[in-house]
């Protein structure tokens, strides 16, 4: 480092850690569905055998729900069924106790209000069941099952979804515990006791703190040997169900056993996907004999592929495709949930499918999903499609849509662990412009802080930040800073100190304020459940707050599951307490959202409302999307984690995640060689987040440093994402309006088409481009499938024309990324290779229309300011539509609201599939016609320079 500090011990230890050979997740530091106690007793259960009964006479019918009683024969405990039709083809099921001792945790904050409902009427009643119909004309209906409980949700006569068929609906009821005799008590106490004492003499020799890696110590030492089956105490009623102990941790559970879990049956279906995040393909595969996939927002050291373990952010939301159509289920519950999957198809190979088919048909496919959450209600929504676009949009009118992003933030993002000072700075950016690179963004980790106390600079590395601020403005550049929500614990730390002056840290379950070991060493975490505390956080990033900031600094939330090294699973404890007396594991992978809310909302403040702010989040969960960006986590420099990259994006657009990318330069831990940064720069440029990141300890990756040849492969690379910064900006401006992935699965555009429902190599880019990057070492060639009954499809590089659908082998250099437009649509263009994304603004644009076999395309352009809320609040945007029919090139509104005075013009015009015309002339609106100059080369027929606005209307006629 340039100023010549040691590094923290932590951080040592931490580092090497990292970049040891062959190292890798320490499994034993996170629990499995065996040693989650509430998780292994629902798995216990056995299907068939539900104890609920639905009193069908205790039906109340109001103008917003249905609501019946359900009974648990065994125990006698009421529950309240509640059952909802949202307008949109959306249907709710609520489930909570009729009559709860103490409430019980409701998720808020995520849902964006209630969706207008739909009466439901009683369309038929007998002595076991009642059916009830919804949607209008009553298009979809309900039939309740009185014994045992259970519902199927029919469209017409087609069975969509089985709920409670299986019979594994758990809901743990509030209970009194029962008293122990008081020698069990000793008995239980004295055994924890020693087992703790134990522990102590079989620990690792000691370290100064407790590392990420190894963080198990309730009291702040690493123990990573200890026992990891629970101990419950004797004579309980179930294990675990009050006391429950992991390691050296024990989580005390002072209102007992409080699971809900719930299964569905999806007749028809076969392909399931979704519940990001994991390291996992995009299809989801059947748990049986397994662990469940789950959802609980965890730092995992260099996470391993394949595998249903949790990772840094959660959705609730699964998809199933097939051919019924689309439909999805969002189990809104912050709480620690596990998934299972199971299929009747599952481990079938193709040939036993197709005796299946040649014996009869065999049997109907069908996938059966269970969910189970430690706590909170259950609170299910049926999406109900058909189509998958539908899918996505019922989500979105639930959770909201990706915020519409700064353009800048498109562009590229060079990031590292860590720059060293303001000269090493200056010194990235000179090395960007010598190379002729674009560059967008610069960015800062945690280094860049004084000690690691956010909002503050290092005095001796960073001691004039503005001006470092306002030389990367003079190039139109922005940087990014990092804020993490753990704060060290320090009195002569302002924030710190007013922190822990207004209350505003979580607690412990005694009442002081919870510390646990971090970055900075000791920190104490913001409680950001609480809306004084989120408005507080706000209130830093204002400049006279956040000192040496200005407003193209922008903000990275890191560690934000929360991350505690000393905590247990790296995280923080479940008896902690939040705002309103919550316990943690209530409410846990709500954490990471609040804290990306609450930074977005102070870079808007901070502006005066005006701006649209840019925060990376790496913990996530349903609504994030309405908040910023995120990314994979800390991958690793190999081509294993560049090839699962994709499939994870996509996961994550399937969850309203648009705005997602994994760590470019090849990885963050280890160092990779030419051929997999290469890959991994061309694989990020069609990604929608594209920053390269690295660890500390690796060798330093800018571009330049890999020689000439290397590095102009990717400078070509970066320009061909720049040049296509108008399509994707456009992209995410849908993906904002109508909630609709910018990165999508091949299903979602070819719903019909079976052959692509297992495909997660390649994806699409909007509708218009199929990109199928290169993600095997040493690749001569690839297979790319082009979809479409009837469709063709131009290679981008060589604008050859090929018909779908097909199995196309792709020959491929170092310098190929196998891209293809969709014939059909028209993809907006800028071409002159700039600086960055702010040095574009006003240059020319050019349009590449790839017809369709029928002669025909679409497409539109989006531009307004690239930075603030105008074009929403002042209507100040452009969004034309460009077809081509008839021969024909037609440039219109598709948007008449809106109106913005943008300089730029048309400059050329590209038409793939067009015969060669005898002339070609332009007609502005209200103007004369004008002759074009046009070359034409094989399919390509390109028109030069016509010169008009592209906020004007026009035609263009080929005759």
């Amino acid at each position: 480092m340039a100023s010549g500090r040691r590094r923290p011990v932590l951080l040592l230890l931490w580092a090497a850690l990292c970049v040891g050979p062959g190292l890798a997740v320490d499994r034993s530091n996170f629990k499995t569905c065996e040693q989650s106690g509430f998780c292994r007793r629902q798995r216990a259960l056995q299907p068939g055998r539900s104890p609920y009964r639905a009193l069908l006479e205790s039906l109340q019918l109001g103008p917003d729900a249905a609501r019946l009683q359900l009974v648990n024969e065994a125990t006698k405990v009421p529950l309240l069924l509640e059952l909802r039709g949202l307008r949109g083809n959306v249907t709710r099921i609520r489930i909570t106790e009729l009559n709860p001792p103490r409430p019980r945790f409701e998720v808020p904050d995520v849902l964006l209000g209630d969706a207008p409902a739909e009466r439901l009427e009683v369309s038929g009643r007998d002595e076991g069941s009642l059916e009830l119909a919804l949607g209008p004309g009553g298009t979809h209906r309900l039939l309740v099952t009185g014994k045992p409980f259970r519902m199927d949700l029919l469209r017409g006569r087609e069975l969509l979804c089985s709920v409670n068929a299986r019979g594994l609906l758990v809901f743990e009821h509030q209970r009194q515990r029962r008293q122990q005799p008081l020698t069990d008590k000793l008995t239980g106490w004295v055994g924890r006791a020693w087992d703790k004492i134990s522990a102590l003499f079989h620990r690792d020799p000691p370290q100064d703190a407790p590392t990420e890696e190894g963080a198990a110590a309730e009291d702040g030492a690493a123990d990573t040997t200890g026992d990891t089956d629970e101990k419950p105490p004797e004579n309980e009623e179930e294990p675990g169900a009050w006391e429950e102990t992991f390691k050296t941790h024990t989580d005390s559970k002072p209102y007992g056993p409080t699971s809900v879990g719930l299964d569905f049956s999806l007749p028809g279906f076969e392909h399931v996907y979704g519940i990001p995040e994991h390291a996992e393909n995009l299809r989801l595969h059947s748990t049986e004999g397994g662990d469940p996939y789950r959802l609980y927002n965890l730092d995992v050291f260099q996470y391993e592929l394949h595998t249903p373990m949790a990772l840094y952010g959660s959705v609730p939301l699964l998809w199933a495709h097939g051919p019924p159509g689309s439909l999805g289920i969002f189990w809104l519950n912050a709480a620690e949930t596990w998934v299972d999957i199971s299929s009747n198809t599952a481990g079938k190979t193709l040939l036993g499918k197709l005796l299946d088919y040649m014996q009869g048909g065999g049997e109907t496919p069908q996938t059966d999903v269970r969910w189970m959450s430690e706590s909170g209600v259950l609170d299910a929504f049926l999406l109900l499609g058909p189509a998958p676009h539908d899918v996505a949009r019922q989500y979105g009118m639930l959770t909201g849509t990706q915020a519409l992003p700064p353009l800048f933030a498109l562009g590229y993002h060079q990031s590292r662990w860590n720059y060293q000072d303001e000269e090493d700075v200056a010194a990235v950016e000179r090395g960007f412009d010598a190379a002729a690179l674009p560059l967008d963004v610069l960015w800062l980790d945690i280094e860049h802080a004084d000690g690691k106390r956010y909002f503050t600079w290092d005095p001796a590395r960073f001691p004039r930040p503005r001006d470092m601020l306002r030389r990367l403005a003079a190039k139109k550049r922005k940087m990014v800073s990092i804020v993490d929500p753990h704060i060290k614990v320090d009195p002569g730390y302002r924030v710190h100190a007013e922190l822990s002056a207004r209350g505003f840290y979580v607690k412990t379950k005694d009442g002081g304020d919870y510390e646990g070991w971090c970055w900075p060493g000791s920190a104490a975490y913001p409680d950001f459940t609480n809306p004084e505390m989120r408005a507080w956080w706000a209130s830093m990033f204002a400049y006279d707050q956040y000192e040496g900031s200005t407003e193209t600094l922008f903000t990275w939330n890191d560690m934000n599951e929360p991350s505690v090294f000393s905590g247990p699973e790296v995280t923080m404890h479940k008896d902690a307490r939040h705002h309103g007396g919550w316990e943690h594991r209530d409410l846990h992978n709500l954490y990471g959202l609040y804290v990306q809310m609450a930074t977005a909302e102070g870079q808007i403040q901070r502006s005066g409302g005006r701006h649209r702010p840019f925060v990376l989040s790496r913990a996530f969960f349903a609504g994030s999307q309405r908040y910023g960006a995120v990314w994979t986590g800390d991958n690793t420099a190999e081509w294993g984690h560049l090839k699962i990259s994709i499939p994870m994006c996509l996961s994550f657009g399937l969850a309203a995640l648009s705005f997602c990318g994994g760590d470019r330069r090849g990885g963050f831990f280890k160092n990779p060689d030419a051929e997999l940064l290469v890959r991994w720069y061309q694989a990020g440029a069609f990604q929608p987040f594209f920053r390269a990141h690295a660890h500390l300890d690796t060798a330093r990756r800018e571009p330049w440093l890999f020689g000439e040849e290397n590095a102009a492969l990717i400078r070509a690379a970066v320009r061909r994402r720049y040049a296509l910064l108008p399509f994707w900006y456009t992209a995410f401006y849908r993906s904002h309006r109508h909630g609709l992935p910018v990165m999508r699965p091949l299903w979602m555009e070819f719903p019909e088409d079976s052959a692509t429902f297992a495909i997660d190599d390649q994806y699409m880019i909007d509708r218009a481009l199929l990109v199928h990057p290169v993600t095997e070492q040493g690749a001569r060639g690839v297979q790319v499938y082009l979809p479409g009954k009837g469709e063709v499809w131009y290679d981008t590089d060589s604008h050859q024309q090929h018909p779908a659908p097909q199995t196309l082998y792709v020959p491929v250099t170092m310098s190929s990324v196998p891209v293809f437009q969709r014939g059909g649509t028209v993809v907006p263009r800028q071409e002159r290779p700039r600086r960055s994304t702010e040095c574009m603004q006003g240059d020319p644009y050019t349009l590449h229309v790839a017809l369709s076999p029928q002669g025909t395309a679409e497409g539109d352009l989006f531009l307004d300011d690239g930075e603030s809320f105008a074009y929403h609040t002042d209507s100040r945007y452009l969004h034309r539509r460009f077809s081509f029919a008839n021969n024909t090139l037609t440039a219109s509104s598709a948007d008449p609201r809106g109106s913005f005075p943008s300089p730029a013009w048309l400059e050329r015009v590209v038409i793939l599939g067009a015969p060669k015309p005898a002339a070609v002339v332009l007609r502005p609106a209200g103007g004369p016609e004008t002759p074009l100059h046009f070359q034409h080369e094989g399919p390509v027929l390109t028109l030069r320079k016509p010169g008009v606005p592209i906020g004007a209307d026009w035609e263009i006629v080929l005759r």
